[in-house]
């Protein structure tokens, strides 16, 4: 098979990687990469939300498979128009990704089918989602409704941070993703996440993980797209496992089948674990980032055959593989992340690392040039590493993670201090 992987972090080198595993894969593209993808697939320099240019690509290189890593080409509908050009496609359609790309969709769709969920109230005005919070107090947490790259959400533990969260929102700093703000109780327990493939009628679980939002040690400072992750996730135990199946996702999938949006392609349900029971904090429908990085080192070249069967409606007919280990990457960030961050800085010593099934740097933010790789992005390096325990296996990250000399990055000491 031709593929063409749409994306250029940390999640879409992970993916390749995996695809790459797989003897069915004669071909690999991704669009746009990154100069750790470019070293094990051939990229293309097109915008992975433009629809033109995908089909482009595809005809011009006779790709038999697309699989689509982030949210902004699904909530821009370039999935639909792969489908309806005939090519098989992994990834929803873009009715389907409002299950990401909308907070107060997702919260319609759980009071429709009876998903257990956080209490919450839709708001376009800043007075009246003030006078809201008031009247509710602290702890609350504040959404902006649209996408914005995992940074739309203030846990406030005090009513003034929930109003300057408030005032930021609808004061543009998530852009258009702020013009509608989601307001939800505080749900107290252990966050995990849960990965889970639909064809839009059949489910198959595909893993769990934790990640690590907050930027710094101990779970403090501001939260981030995520400074490192592990799995699997212990807290998610196979009795609450099936409970996520039977009381969230299987009643959101036929949900969205009745609305005639039906959702294919990876469910990824962020949820608040307590007392023995899950209730659902909220949906991505894309692989998370980082946690895709342990998920794919610890699948590996199955994570092909499971997402061809996800997008040719059979996952009836396939069940994942796990060996009984542990995955859990590192992110190395630029220096001000997630604020303002440090660019260009040149990043030595990647070419002494293993590269193998259980060890692999994953690319994130990163440009080659004149035969330097040099930083770009605010999460920069997935260290990942794979081993029989996870002690095990966070000690092999962090010595990796030593190894690198990029005196502009940093990154936390304490990844999987939970589980351990």
């Amino acid at each position: 098979m031709n593929i063409l992987i749409l994306g250029s972090g940390g999640r879409e080198h992970a993916l390749a990687w995996a695809v790459k595993q797989n003897p069915k894969c004669d071909r690999l593209i991704v669009a746009p990469g990154n100069a750790g993808i470019a070293l094990l697939a051939e990229v293309a320099a097109i915008d992975p939300c433009d629809a033109a240019a995908v089909l482009a690509c595809v005809e011009e290189n006779a790709v038999d498979f697309v699989i689509i890593g982030p949210e902004a080409p699904l909530a821009a509908g370039v999935a639909d128009a792969l489908r309806a050009a005939g090519v098989l496609t992994f990834g929803p359609s873009a009715a389907a990704a409002q299950l990401e790309a909308s907070k107060s969709f997702t919260k319609e769709i759980c009071d429709a089918c009876g998903a257990p969920t956080a209490a919450w109230a839709r708001f376009n005005d800043l007075d009246a989602a003030l006078a809201y919070v008031r009247a509710q107090g602290a702890p609350i947490v504040v959404k902006a409704d649209g996408l914005a790259a995992g940074k739309g959400v203030i846990v406030a533990m005090t009513l003034d941070e929930a109003e300057v969260g408030l005032r930021e929102i609808f004061g543009g700093a998530f852009g258009a993703a702020g013009a509608e703000v989601v307001i939800e109780e505080f749900m107290a327990g252990e966050e995990a996440s849960f990965f889970i493939l639909s064809d839009g009628v059949n489910v198959l679980p595909v893993g769990t993980a934790q990640d690590h939002k907050r930027v710094g040690d101990g779970d403090t400072g501001p939260n981030t797209g995520g400074m490192g992750a592990y799995s699997p996730a212990p807290v998610l135990s196979a009795a609450i496992q099936e409970q996520v199946l039977a009381e969230i996702v299987r009643p959101t999938v036929a949900e969205m089948a009745r609305r005639g949006m039906p959702f294919q392609g990876v469910l990824y349900a962020g949820l608040m674990i307590e007392n023995g029971r899950a209730r659902l904090v909220e949906y991505n429908v894309r692989f998370g980032d980082p946690e895709c990085q342990v998920l794919m080192l610890r699948l590996g070249g199955q994570a092909l055959d499971l997402l061809q069967a996800c997008a040719e409606g059979r996952l009836d007919q396939i069940t994942a593989q796990w060996a009984e280990d542990c995955a859990l990457t590192v992110v190395l960030a630029a220096q001000g992340y997630p604020g303002a961050y440090v660019k260009g800085g040149e990043i030595k010593g990647l070419d002494t690392l293993p590269e193998t099934a259980s060890q692999m740097v994953f690319h994130a933010g990163t440009t080659a040039k004149d035969g330097k790789i040099t930083a770009t992005g605010g999460r920069v390096l997935n260290v990942t590493a794979r081993a029989a325990t996870l002690a095990e296996a966070q000690k092999r990250a962090y010595e990796m993670v030593d190894a690198i000399d990029w005196p502009e990055g940093f990154c936390r000491r304490d990844i999987g201090w939970r589980a351990l």
